[in-house]
């Protein structure tokens, strides 16, 4: 029997779905209108704004699904970048998303936006809302691999904060900037393991926290105020002094959603926390396992830097993204949940 579209209105909508360390990534090749913007955080306004109801027929039932993941590829203005990306999830839009990173590294290279790929590696600049990220792509007779990126200047915001946490009392928080901000907290504080209680122990514990830094600490960035939001709370093993040993945490971001990969940009900020108070060196390398999965990132500080006043490093993670298929996805008019739904 041949395969055939079934009636719909509309353009389709095409993707190419990866995943991260079993992190989703649902990659929008076409049916989107037009993101209209002179600048990729524009585009991502413009896309919050005017666009938004494509992002719930895709990252929602009955397509996705509640920690459905995606990033739609969209032109940039920097002549050095392969592609620009905005990143979707099931709150909204994201500025950094290092999973995503991975995947679109590979994608990049076998779906033909870098036109002359190199051995053993090939250099694509993927434009991110936070800036401009250099990701390295394992090439080899015509085959794409391991992928590792060099993030944006990363910083500690703050350490040691206080805040009052509805149910657990007085908190003490670190926060830190990654391409996106996170709050870090030590799982052990509320009697949990990252790798071994209950998802949804672990996802309350942490909402209570963004809740609670999100109403009781106002952060800022020094290039623009669309970096300035918290967009979740990584739950560490406390294991941050550096060690051969892997170290694990779970990441909940946007709308609790539970990123199944270690969290590339999360990643990045546990990093350059852990550099902030001493406790690695310029490229001393870790391994970061997600509490979700058990898959593994690595990730070292490469290069002191600046970022306005705070004192920053570019990091590099790396990891590995694999394909999962292809969809063409379609509308009926008379389907009254065609613009998806979630079941929380």
């Amino acid at each position: 029997m041949e395969l055939q579209l079934p009636p719909h209105e509309g353009d389709e909508l095409f993707v190419v779905d990866m995943h991260t360390g079993g992190e989703p990534l649902r990659i929008i090749i076409s049916g989107y209108p037009e993101v209209k913007g002179d600048s990729v955080l524009s585009k991502r306004r413009y896309a919050r704004d005017y666009l938004d109801h494509f992002r719930r027929v895709l990252m929602f039932e009955p397509r996705g699904h509640y920690d459905m993941y995606g990033a739609l590829v969209v032109d940039s203005e920097l002549p050095e970048a392969h592609l620009a990306v905005l990143f979707l999830h099931n709150e909204g839009y994201s500025t950094m998303c290092g999973h995503a990173i991975i995947a679109l590294g590979r994608f990049a290279v076998d779906y033909k936006l870098v036109k002359e790929p190199q051995s053993p590696e090939t250099q694509v600049n993927i434009h991110c809302p936070c800036g401009l990220v250099k990701v390295f792509v394992e090439y080899s007779d015509g085959k794409t691999g391991g992928v590792r990126f060099q993030s944006v200047p990363a910083f500690a915001f703050a350490t040691d904060v206080a805040v009052a946490v509805e149910g657990f009392g007085e908190v003490m928080v670190d926060i830190s900037y990654g391409g996106a901000f996170y709050a870090f907290v030590d799982a052990h504080r509320f009697g949990l393991e990252v790798t071994k209680s209950r998802t949804r122990d672990l996802v309350d514990a942490a909402t209570a926290v963004t809740k609670a830094v999100k109403a009781q600490v106002k952060l800022h960035h020094p290039t623009s105020d669309d970096l300035a939001f918290l967009y979740g709370t990584i739950l560490t093993d406390g294991k941050d002094d550096y060690s051969s040993e892997p170290t694990a945490n779970i990441c909940v971001f946007a709308e609790a959603q539970v990123d199944r990969s270690p969290t590339g940009s999360g990643v990045t900020a546990r990093v350059a926390l852990q550099y902030h108070k001493g406790l690695i060196q310029l490229n001393q390398t870790r391994t970061f396992q997600s509490g979700a999965t058990g898959s593994g990132f690595t990730g070292k500080a490469v290069q002191e830097t600046v970022c306005g006043d705070f004192k920053a490093v570019v990091v590099e993670v790396a990891g590995r993204a694999f394909y999962t298929g292809v969809s063409r996805f379609v509308q009926e008019p008379e389907d009254e949940l065609k613009h998806g739904f979630l079941l929380k």
